[in-house]
């Protein structure tokens, strides 16, 4: 295949830029290598990898095609063809006769495989062509749907009526079954397992692009992209996501909480494979039969499958065909995932592994890319870690100890030596923070402090570093016990504080009464009324579900290589309030499986910079060589006239902008930002929004503008809006500030010429928020946004890089590690402006320290090459006003 391609299909004619970027990420995964590609926000970067990454696909399938025919021609050729030298050799040239065989037969077998190879193709191809062409199919597979309906309901109504069973009667379901170490295992026939009626639905994965983002909000746009792209006919996407966001059965969705709904739809599943008993002479137990979900259904799966292969969906559409066709859109799209070309899903799926397993995502020799990825190291490190509360401790505790307690005598001697380890390993957690369990956690004092360990250290202080944590991990993946235990929780809210909690024989108080009694022991006062029966729901479920998922991943965690991680023993006075959190130092140990196996790994952005710390943490830490890197950054669509960015070192009265921890809080400081921002109000029209480094310094500087008048003054000229503190609000505030802006700007607001935006750097808007034409016409950044230094697990974190990396550009990796993870920040806000082609705005960049070189140098390039850097206010504010003379006469 050629390394390059000189022309991509397109929905519209390509600026430069985009052609640029595809010909560069063409070439990237032609060559297997690992690209960073840098794209701002507004350029079409979503258009220009589907292009590019599609491009390259289909050629790739093309040449394939070619050579797999090519092989096929040249291997019939040579098996046709006979040898008559060899044909005629006598008995006694056996071992040439020989080898002449073996040669034919291997020649034979290679056709053999050449040929149902290509025939597999055709057959899928065939199968695809049907779906997307054959209209009378589809109504065909709805009208078989719709004849399932009245089945289908009169289901739904017999659950309605069902009510529950003696106590006794189905708590089969909630026993563990018999469990085999590995050891074990591996001498017995491990094809023992009961097959299912959906393995032949299991397929060869073909070669495809796993793109990821953050939120599934950006995986809908991404596909609403797909769709307006020239590959929206021809292409088999796939889009994932959790069963909270997939589920159709509406009695599953009210349950509300991730835990439980997939707890309830594991154990529906495993009510449909599991096979009725046939004994003759055994007693049938009465009671309600065993739920199954009506939407989990082989033919109903295949046949959404092959509709989703077929067409272009978003997550709304899949979930609207999941119900026209009863079909459950969760498992469909996983069943779909081998044959798709583009499987669109979230971050964790693809990054961690268990959650890849699960999916059934396979990366050998396929392509990945990672879409905002500008965080892409605290992603890794946040979806790696894992934090308990002592309230969860004690909670886990005191269930896991009721369930082994009911269920004794049934429970086989594995199972009950493997919850002896968890409750052993569960007390020393609970031991490491200064607690027992079997104790309200809430009457429990403790020493309050912080203190970082070691992994291996954190085990001998709990005293658990006997126990085999590998064992307990795999224990916990093949036995279910969380699953099991979040049933037997739901089933009698056992969540007292006593580890015998008695289950009440009276079915209406079965399921609450230990909760309740839980509740009163929170309040530490034994003898309390009952909890009334109107304690909201909320607070109900948060008590009754089991935490043992979360102790699960903190056993996880603490598999992790001793170097690679550390404990974080929190105490805060009360042990229900302490905590022991895991944080993980080295994200590249769980990135290098994503990178070994994939044939190429492309790392996208609007702002990727600085690439230098990212390349360093995540790719060289990981052993991908720097051969392997391949990067690409552009510039904007705009042109150079509609962007002003300035950097400002002191104020119109002459005071010098430092707004180091140390000067930041002077009145004197506060009040030339004051004077600084009436200024720019007074030229700028429209929208301007204000970044401050913290919530906390937020609000003091407001309170001081004030009592001092000086929000009065800026209320003159802008209305003024604030970051909500709550996300709910946040559509709201920007919905009023849009509306204010807009009243302003063609109507006339008076003397107000539109709004002004208090954010926070690193908030709610400073990152998927547009503020695009009249609605972001400056953006001001006040001071630099470092984060906190005496934090103890930053301070973990560049004690962690100094020691395993190099220092480059006369700075230990930890002081560079502080001032990217400031730039970053600074990035993603300042790019929250310019938003398309004929966008135009300012950036004001008021600290005196954005002047240095380091600094500047870490600045996007786009943005970079127009900065000017201005000692005084004087000359900084005439080219401010200047800017917007001169694009409101255009306009004009």
């Amino acid at each position: 295949m050629e390394t390059g391609r000189s022309q991509f299909p397109f929905p519209y004619q390509a600026y430069s830029i985009q052609e640029d970027f595809m010909r560069s990420l063409y070439s990237a995964l032609d060559q297997g290598k690992v690209g960073i590609f840098e794209s701002p926000t507004g350029t079409g970067k979503s258009l220009s990898l589907i292009c590019g990454a599609l491009s390259w696909l289909t050629d790739l399938d093309n040449k394939r095609k070619e050579e797999a025919a090519v092989r096929l021609q040249e291997s019939e050729t040579s098996l046709s063809s006979s040898d008559p030298e060899a044909s005629s050799q006598s008995s006694s040239a056996e071992p040439d006769w020989i080898s002449s065989f073996v040669q034919k037969k291997a020649e034979r077998d290679l056709v053999s495989k050449l040929k149902e190879d290509e025939i597999k193709r055709k057959k899928r191809e065939e199968r695809l062509e049907l779906i997307r062409n054959n209209v009378q199919l589809k109504y065909a597979m709805k009208r078989k749907s719709c004849e399932e309906d009245e089945a289908f309901k009169l289901l739904q109504l017999s659950k309605e009526d069902q009510t529950d069973a003696e106590a006794n009667q189905d708590d089969e379901d909630l026993i563990l079954a018999e469990y085999e170490s590995d050891e074990e295992s591996k001498a017995k026939n491990r094809f023992s397992v009961a097959e299912e009626d959906d393995d032949e639905l299991v397929e060869e994965h073909v070669t495809k692009i796993y793109y990821c983002s953050r939120t599934h909000s950006q995986l809908a746009q991404f596909v609403h992209e797909v769709q307006k792209s020239p590959f929206s006919k021809d292409i088999s996407l796939v889009i994932m996501g959790s069963r909270q966001n997939l589920c159709v059965n509406e009695e599953v969705r009210r349950l509300g909480s991730v835990q439980r709904i997939n707890d309830r739809c594991m154990e529906m599943q495993k009510n449909k494979h599991e096979k009725p008993h046939h004994d003759e002479g055994a007693k049938r137990k009465r009671g309600p039969p065993k739920s199954v979900c009506p939407y989990n259904k082989v033919s109903a799966l295949q046949q959404m499958r092959d509709e989703l292969l077929g067409s272009v969906l978003d997550i709304e559409q899949l979930l609207k065909l999941g119900r026209e066709n009863h079909s459950c859109p969760y498992y469909a799209t996983r069943l779909a995932v081998p044959q798709a070309q583009l499987v669109v899903l979230p971050y964790q799926m693809v990054l961690h592994e268990a959650t890849r397993r699960a999916a059934g995502i396979q990366l050998k020799d396929q392509v990945v890319i990672i879409d905002e990825a500008h965080n892409l190291s605290d992603t890794l490190s946040c979806i790696h870690s894992a934090e308990l509360s002592g309230a969860q401790l004690c909670r886990a505790h005191s269930q896991l100890s009721q369930y082994a307690e009911r269920f004794r005598s049934r429970l086989k001697a594995k199972n009950v030596m493997y919850i002896k380890q968890v409750l052993f390993v569960i007390e020393g957690l609970v031991r490491a923070l200064g607690g027992k369990v079997g104790q309200n956690p809430q009457s429990q004092s403790t020493q309050a402090a912080t203190e970082m360990l070691t992994i291996n250290n954190f085990l001998f202080r709990a005293q658990i570093d006997n126990i085999n944590l590998f064992k307990l991990h795999r224990y916990f993946m093949k036995s279910m016990i969380s699953k099991k235990l979040g049933s037997f929780v739901e089933k009698y809210a056992g969540s007292g504080m006593t580890p015998h909690t008695p289950v009440s024989s009276a079915k209406e108080n079965r399921r609450t009464e230990g909760l309740h009694r839980y509740l009163q022991s929170l309040h530490g006062n034994e003898s309390a009324a009952p909890v009334p029966t109107n304690v909201q729901q909320g607070s109900l479920e948060t008590l009754a579900a089991s935490p043992m998922m979360q102790v699960e991943s903190f056993f996880m965690a603490l598999t992790n290589s001793n170097a690679d991680g550390r404990v974080v023993v929190h105490k805060q006075g009360y042990l229900s309030e302490s905590s022991v959190k895991f944080l993980l130092l080295n994200p590249a140990v769980h990135f290098a499986q994503v990178l070994k196996d994939c044939r190429s790994v492309i790392i996208a952005g609007g702002t990727m910079q600085p690439v230098s710390d990212f390349k360093q943490e995540l790719l060289f830490s990981a052993g991908v060589g720097e051969e392997r890197i391949a990067e690409f950054s552009c510039g904007h669509v705009i042109p150079p006239e509609n962007l002003l960015p300035i950097v400002l070192c002191s104020g119109p009265s002459g005071q010098e902008l430092d707004f180091t921890y140390q000067n930041r809080d002077s009145p004197r400081m506060m009040d030339e930002t004051g004077r600084i921002l009436s200024n720019i109000c007074n030229v700028v029209p429209g929208g301007v929004v204000c970044f401050f480094p913290s919530y906390e310094y937020s609000k003091r500087i407001v309170d001081h503008w004030e009592s001092a008048g000086v929000l009065t003054r800026l209320a003159n000229k802008k209305k003024i809006f604030q970051e909500p503190k709550k996300a709910n609000r946040v559509e709201q505030v920007l919905a009023e500030f849009s509306r204010c802006i807009q009243r302003c700007t063609q109507q006339g607001g008076g003397n107000q010429t539109g709004a002004l935006l208090f954010s926070v750097v690193g908030g709610k808007m400073s990152e998927g928020i547009n503020f695009s034409d009249d609605l972001g016409r400056c953006v001001v950044m006040v001071g630099m946004p470092y984060p906190n230094i005496k934090s103890p697990e930053l301070q973990e974190k560049m004690s962690y890089l100094d020691k395993h990396l190099t220092p480059s550009g006369g700075k230990s990796p930890g002081q560079a590690l502080i001032e990217n993870l400031c730039m970053k920040a600074v990035n993603q806000s300042i790019g929250r402006a310019i938003r398309h082609r004929g966008d135009y705005s300012s950036i004001v960049l008021c600290d005196r320290r954005y002047s240095r070189p380091g600094t500047l140098a870490k600045l996007p390039a786009w943005i970079r090459s127009h900065t000017r850097t201005y000692q005084s206010f004087g000359p900084a504010f005439g080219a401010l006003r200047k800017f917007f003379v001169e694009k409101k006469q255009k306009l004009t």
